[in-house]
C-alpha cells in the first residue's frame, strides 16, 4: 500500500512549513512541491495557505488531514494484525516515556523485548504525561509509560501495573531531619506544618505530580512558600541536596539512601497510579502487549512490599 503522499502531506501540516517538512523527509523541496500540487490539482482545491514563512492548512486540508490521519491508522492496525496472524513478529511500535523513570524501564527491559522480536522496530519518546494523553488519543503513539492519580486519566485506555506513594524530602541538616527513621527502618510519617515556614520546590504546574502536591497542601491547609519550580522530578532531589529547599517527590527517587537527604512519609499517605496507556480504539499489537508485561514485571521487581 504506498501511502507516500498522504505521508507528503501530513508532513507539511505538521511542519507548517514546506522547506522544513522536505527536510524531514528527505526530499527536495522541488519534489514535495509537485506532488502537493498534484494533489491539489486532482481535489480542485488548495490544501494551503501559502506565506513566506508559515503554511496553514485550508477548510479542505484540514477535512483531508482529519481523513488522511485515519487512513494512516487503518494501515498501520492491518499490517500490525497481519503482521500477528504470519507470525513475523515485526512491525512499528512507538512508546512514550514519561521522563526519568520511563527511561529506567524502557533501558532495562528493550534487550528482553528485543530477543523476542529482533524484527520489531522500536521508537522510544520521552514525553510529559499530558502530551502522552493527546499523542495516543490520535494514534500517533501506540502505548505509553505514566504515572498519574485517577483525576488525570483521560479517555484513553489504562492498565495499572502498581501505585507509588509520594515522599517528603528536606537536607538531613533541617533540625525535622531528626524525626527520620533510622537507615533501614521503616520511613517515619511528618506532618507537613512542621514546614509551613520552609521553602519548597516543586514542579510546575502543568505537571501530573504538582497538580497532587497541591491536594497534598490544601489538606495540610497551607500554601507552601515556592521557591523554584521544576519540570525534572530528579532535579528536586538535587535541590534539596543542596539544603536550600524542601520538596515531594515520588518514591522512586528516594529509593537509594542518601546522606544528604531525610526522607518521611506523609500523613494519609498519598499515592498515585503507575500505568500504561494506549488507545480505546485501533489494534493492540504483540509487541504492545509483550512490553506492557515486560513493564508490569519490571515495576513489580523494582517496587518495595514496605516504605
Amino acid at each position: 500500500m504506498d501511502t507516500r503522499q498522504i505521508e507528503y502531506i501530513l508532513k507539511i501540516a505538521e511542519e507548517n512549513n514546506i522547506t522544513k517538512a522536505a527536510e524531514k523527509l528527505f526530499i527536495t523541496q522541488s519534489a514535495l512541491n509537485q506532488q502537493l500540487l498534484k494533489l491539489e490539482r486532482e481535489l480542485g482545491t488548495p490544501l494551503f495557505q501559502r506565506t513566506k514563512n508559515k503554511w496553514c492548512l485550508t477548510d479542505a486540508g484540514r477535512i483531508y488531514v482529519e481523513g488522511a490521519k485515519k487512513m494512516m491508522q487503518i494501515k498501520k492496525d492491518t499490517y500490525n494484525q497481519l503482521y500477528d496472524v504470519s507470525r513475523l513478529r515485526k512491525g512499528l511500535l512507538n512508546i512514550g516515556l514519561c521522563p526519568g523513570r520511563g527511561l529506567d524501564m524502557f533501558t532495562a527491559i528493550y534487550p528482553e523485548l528485543h530477543c523476542t522480536m529482533p524484527n520489531l522496530t522500536v521508537r522510544p519518546l520521552e514525553m510529559r504525561v499530558s502530551a502522552q494523553q493527546a499523542a495516543i488519543a490520535s494514534g500517533e503513539l501506540d502505548v505509553g509509560f505514566q504515572v498519574l492519580s485517577r483525576s488525570d486519566w483521560q479517555k484513553n485506555q489504562y492498565e495499572v501495573l502498581g501505585s507509588e506513594e509520594l515522599i517528603a524530602i528536606i537536607p538531613a541538616g533541617h533540625p525535622v531531619a531528626q524525626k527520620a527513621a533510622p537507615p533501614g527502618e521503616l520511613l517515619a510519617t511528618l506532618d507537613l506544618n512542621e514546614l509551613r515556614y520552609e521553602p519548597f520546590v516543586l514542579m510546575d504546574r502543568n505537571s501530573t505530580l504538582r497538580s497532587l502536591c497541591d491536594q497534598i497542601f490544601a489538606r495540610s491547609d497551607f500554601q507552601p512558600n515556592v521557591l523554584f519550580e521544576s519540570n525534572n522530578t530528579a532535579g528536586i532531589v538535587s535541590l534539596v541536596k543542596s539544603t536550600i529547599c524542601c520538596g515531594i517527590v515520588p518514591w522512586y527517587y528516594t529509593r537509594i539512601p542518601s546522606d544528604e537527604l531525610a526522607c518521611f512519609r506523609l500523613p494519609g499517605h498519598p499515592t498515585w497510579d503507575i500505568t500504561v496507556s494506549y488507545p480505546t480504539t485501533g489494534y493492540l499489537s504483540t509487541g504492545a502487549r509483550e512490553f506492557i508485561r515486560l513493564a508490569s514485571e519490571w515495576w513489580k521487581t523494582i517496587q518495595p512490599d514496605q516504605i
